[in-house]
């Protein structure tokens, strides 16, 4: 007795925390002292390894049922099936949930007949911490779930598991933080920080998981299903903001003075970004542009569209260069589309014969030839060659041709046609001629000095 008021004594000088701690340690020596020199703790003690084996048994012969049961083919798809698979990943938690349901039954038992049941309450946190543990450990495989479940629930089911969950809330919530003349508690900013955290998660999963199934709609336009998947992402986001304030306990109406602050900054220092916001709406109800369309601006920028956002879109260059274009450019300014609606795109390549030639005979051998080209089109029109002028070396011609796609990057249609050009005049003995230059020389050659 001396001994423990002279550590009494001792722990009057050290922090409060320190207090505290001795005092929990000491309840919980004298606790354990008297679980160990009561016959009913004993008896209650058995009563845990009892479930706990009972448990083992029981899960051993119904988890493969289970697993038969619930699990569906390899090569079955659909929802259904997703759901099945994903219910299969909790058959771990067999054990130590039946674990936990037999000792609650025993603690009823034991509450009912001698009014008292600590230690297998304990018994039955205990075993529901290991649940959350196994949990975490092997069922929960996202990376940032799994960094929530080890440093947020695992901590919580500890605490709830030696009893002590209640008296850390409380003392969070007495504990408060000042912002100017706003208080707030420490426990409303980790609710905070834990709600916003799993509704932001689930607001992205949720938006991945849309526009995934917005995607499989063909036949819907591009246009329409950019459209419907910012909608969606716009919406969805916005309700998890909404309730992560009402989580905290934020009056909504005191956002009135900060959405009016939000409209005169948009109508003063963030007009562009509004402006570009709106456009992008605009070029996406109307089609104009759309993901995989190739254009060029008049400000020379051109490319294949890969994204569209909220204030700009991607253009992807042949030579792998990425240009962020605002969508305010789409709009006021003139835009050249070469694969709107999938139509087609003509091209020309040029080449010369010998002033020897039948002219008259060329056309139509080339005409032949470039239409042995398997993506050259009849429609709207076939190849067609035509007689361009009279050069210095030769006569000059052009065969204009049509194709689905453009000219450039994978695609390379106007050096096929030459090639195609070039055979057939070599076959028909037709010559391309070299560049011919005629060299007065007046007053004779000089005379060289032996």
């Amino acid at each position: 007795m001396k001994q423990r008021f002279r550590m009494e004594f001792d722990l009057s000088s050290q922090p409060e925390i320190v207090q505290q701690a001795y005092g929990y340690a000491l309840q919980g020596w004298e606790l354990a002292l008297s679980w160990l020199l009561s016959p009913v703790a004993w008896s209650q003690f058995g009563l845990l390894v009892l479930a706990y084996l009972l448990a083992i048994l029981v899960a051993r012969r119904l988890r493969p049922v289970l697993a038969i049961k619930i699990a569906p083919a390899k090569d079955s798809k659909g929802a259904l099936a997703d759901v099945r698979r994903f219910a299969v990943l909790f058959l771990p938690l067999l054990l130590p949930l039946l674990a936990y349901g037999f000792t609650a039954i025993g603690e009823t038992l034991v509450r009912s007949m001698f009014d008292s049941g600590a230690v297998i309450a304990f018994g039955k946190r205990v075993f529901l911490f290991l649940a959350v543990r196994r949990l975490v450990r092997d069922i929960i495989h996202d990376p940032f779930l799994k960094v929530l479940g080890r440093y947020i629930l695992l901590p919580i089911a500890a605490l709830y598991m030696f009893g002590v969950l209640d008296d850390v809330l409380a003392a969070l919530k007495s504990m408060q933080v000042t912002f100017g003349n706003i208080s707030i508690s420490v426990m409303a900013l980790l609710r905070g920080a834990i709600a916003g955290s799993i509704l932001f998660w689930l607001g992205g999963w949720s938006t991945r998981q849309t526009s995934q199934f917005i995607e499989a709609q063909e036949q819907m336009r591009p246009s329409v299903r950019q459209l419907v998947g910012k909608t969606i992402e716009f919406v969805i986001f916005a309700t998890a903001f909404f309730l992560l304030l009402n989580i905290m306990g934020i009056n909504l109406g005191a956002l009135a003075f900060l959405g009016g602050a939000i409209g005169v900054g948009l109508g003063f220092g963030l007009q562009k970004i509004a402006s570009n916001f709106i456009s992008g709406v605009i070029l996406l109800v109307e089609g104009q542009a759309t993901v995989g369309d190739f254009v060029e601006l008049d400000g020379g920028e051109k490319g294949t569209i890969v994204k569209m956002m909220a204030r700009a879109a991607i253009l992807e260059t042949f030579d792998g260069r990425w240009i962020v274009v605002p969508n305010e450019d789409f709009i006021t300014t003139r835009v050249t589309n070469y694969s709107d609606s999938g139509s087609a795109n003509r091209f020309e390549a040029e080449f010369s014969v010998s002033y020897d030639t039948d002219i008259n005979k060329v056309p139509a051998l080339i005409e032949a030839a470039v239409s042995k080209h398997p993506d050259v089109l009849d429609e709207p029109y076939p190849p067609d060659c035509e007689l361009r002028g009279f050069g210095d070396s030769g006569i000059d011609f052009a065969v204009e041709f049509w194709v689905e796609g453009l000219d450039d990057g994978p695609n390379k249609y106007t050096s096929d046609v030459l090639f195609l050009v070039w055979n057939a005049l070599k076959d028909a003995g037709i010559e391309i001629p070299y560049p011919q230059r005629v060299v007065e020389i007046k007053g004779g050659l000089p005379q060289m000095k032996s």
